[in-house]
């Protein structure tokens, strides 16, 4: 019988043919970006940021889909499904539930307003103070999200291949940076095309070649039916479980508004588009897209479980990341026939490099706008913006591979950065409904109720983590079990490891603070929520505006019908200039 490290080298098969595949993805995003950047020279900033704003509907829709669906997501929810069941796809119907919301609230305000950063919008409504705030907590966010994005599919990488992390990593980011920085909006959004279908198809693969092997999709619905992995919501009112129907519909509503409507990354696609009625077309397209690849993702998870049923490879280590199932899985299956690894893995790292080309195209638009553009007092040529924002996506890469060392060393940091992605989005989500659907909230107002709501959900999340890297929160698997390995094993050492962990945690839990175990999920409605309520309170103090006194074009169109906004009359009040200084540039353009 193999040991570990013999049936590690077997599956390790990453064939010329595999790198053939691998590499043919990395040179035909190099090809658009050569195309985008030296065919069309003259690059204005409009075109660089926003393609226009004449981009197609179903191209941006694909990109929409690309830039969400990360590596992280793409290895982790597989991983999910395998370990806890189905009940985390029921956030579909949040999915279904923030198109909604986005396309009635959020995104009529901020695509009439002819803006390229988001956080303009908060300068518009409330005062620069708001914008510099939405922007810094943004490039926080960015700088510490963008290490992990490329680090994980690296990750998936070096299981198959043996290849290490930091040889990959930079020659991935160079590849992005280069596309990036020559072909602009245009370049990404092309490249997403081809990202998005070719993780489609590597899914796709994996799902219909396990099924064959394992003896077709109805033996894995029943191994998933007899291990209670195929589950019905659960209707649970207890913040504290894990994943309840509620928390995956409401907070996932909360949470993907957020990402989808006021996150530069995802907003900018849709502000691309010339018309709303466009946007909301590319916006259903993108919820079906998302819910496709999720469908997918969680198929894959079952058909893992169908397939390890009797042998963990978590427990034994044959896959020493959570990250690592999908891709043993994949050289287990895909192993035998030329190519369909490296196909596999040009997916994954096609769901890197997108969500990396969009945060970098994201952060030039948002340092140009938000830290450049208001303490510059001559107007920048074209030649300048475009030196700034290429200058912005090459550092902010560099960054990116740095920091990728520290996510090695720093077992944390994964933990850690998901804690952060709450402690920004929550406040931040809070502050622009704030703007658009409460329209007598005032700057100082919005303003602590955000700090406040940084704070406050600094304080949950980090302990919340804290609590869960020490053992003290843990969460209960579906049945594994390693009774039938054809491998050998260090038995006794997990043995002794579970008994461990099991006694610490029987002690430490009830020492958690009640607020520290409520699901992730909420966390997300948490900052939102305490931001409301805090500005909301905070006009005691501050005061209110006049709701009629407010631009009619800064609230969502639902409200608006409830004052008497005049625009012409008011646009001084919401620092009109830079509104018409937008409005006139567009026209430029268009002429």
């Amino acid at each position: 019988m193999n040991n570990i490290s013999q049936v590690l080298s077997e599956l390790q098969r990453f064939s010329w043919p595999d790198y053939v595949a691998f590499v043919a993805m990395f040179l035909l995003c190099i090809f658009i970006g050569i195309y985008f950047g030296f065919m069309n020279k003259s690059v204005s900033e409009n075109d660089y940021m926003l393609g226009g704003r004449k981009m197609p509907i179903v191209p941006i829709a694909f990109s929409l889909v690309a830039s969400f669906i990360s590596g992280i997501t793409l290895l982790g929810l597989p991983t999910e499904v395998y370990s806890y069941g189905t009940q985390y796809l029921y956030v579909g119907f949040g999915v279904i539930g923030m198109g909604i919301v986005m396309a009635i609230f959020y995104l009529p305000v901020f695509h009439d307003l002819n803006i390229t950063s988001t956080y303009e919008y908060l300068e518009l409504r409330f005062d620069r103070r708001l914008r510099m705030f939405g922007s810094v907590m943004f490039a926080i966010m960015n700088v510490a999200y963008l290490p992990i994005v490329i680090y994980v599919p690296a990750l998936a990488f070096n299981q198959v291949t043996g290849v290490g992390v930091h040889t990959i990593t930079p020659i991935v980011c160079i590849i992005c940076v280069f596309y990036t920085s020559m072909g602009g909006l245009k370049a990404v959004v092309w490249t997403d095309v081809v990202q998005a279908v070719s993780m489609l198809g590597a899914l796709a693969l994996v799902a219909v070649k396990g099924s064959m092997d394992i003896g077709g999709a109805n033996v894995v619905v029943e191994r998933a039916w007899h291990s209670n992995r195929l589950e019905a919501p659960d209707l649970s009112i207890d913040p504290t479980v894990r994943h309840t129907f509620w928390c995956l519909f409401v907070g996932g509503i909360v949470y993907w508004t957020q990402t989808n409507a006021v996150s530069q990354n995802m907003i900018q696609r849709y502000l691309s588009l010339p018309t709303l009625a466009d946007a909301r077309k590319a916006l259903c397209i993108f919820c079906a897209g998302v819910l496709i690849l999720m469908a997918l993702c969680g198929y894959n998870g079952l058909l893992i479980y169908a397939t390890y049923q009797n042998c963990d490879p978590l427990t034994t280590k044959l896959a020493k990341a959570r990250d690592q199932l999908l891709p043993l899985f994949v050289m287990d299956t895909l192993g035998e026939l030329p190519g369909m690894t490296g196909l596999f893995i040009a997916g994954v790292f096609s769901a890197a490099l997108s969500s990396l080309s969009t945060c970098l195209n994201s952060m030039s638009a948002v340092v140009l706008e938000d830290f450049v553009k208001p303490y510059v007092k001559v107007q920048l040529s074209n030649s300048a913006t475009t030196w700034i924002m290429r200058s912005v996506v090459v550092g902010v890469g560099v960054l990116c591979v740095a920091l990728v060392y520290v996510v090695e060393h720093m077992g944390t940091v994964l933990q850690l950065t998901m804690s952060l992605e709450s402690i920004t989005n929550g406040p931040l989500f809070g502050i622009f409904t704030l703007g658009i659907l409460v329209p007598w909230i005032n700057g100082n107002s919005a303003m602590l109720g955000g700090c406040v709501g940084v704070v406050v959900m600094s304080w949950v999340s980090l302990n919340a983590q804290w609590a869960i890297a020490s053992g003290a929160i843990s969460y209960q698997t579906k049945p594994l079990t390693v009774d039938h390995c054809d491998y050998t094993f260090d038995a006794a050492a997990l043995v002794s490891s579970a008994a461990n962990t099991t006694h610490h945690i029987t002690q430490a839990a009830s020492d958690v603070f009640p607020l520290y175990r409520i699901s992730y999920m909420w966390y997300t409605t948490l900052g939102a929520s305490v931001t409301i309520i805090v500005a909301l309170m905070s006009t005691l103090v501050f005061g209110t505006n006049d709701p009629n006194a407010i631009d009619s074009s800064l609230i969502t169109p639902c409200i608006r019908k409830f004052f008497r906004c005049n625009p012409q009359k008011t646009m001084d009040t919401c620092n009109a200039g830079i509104y018409l200084q937008k409005t006139l540039k567009s026209d430029e353009v268009a002429l």
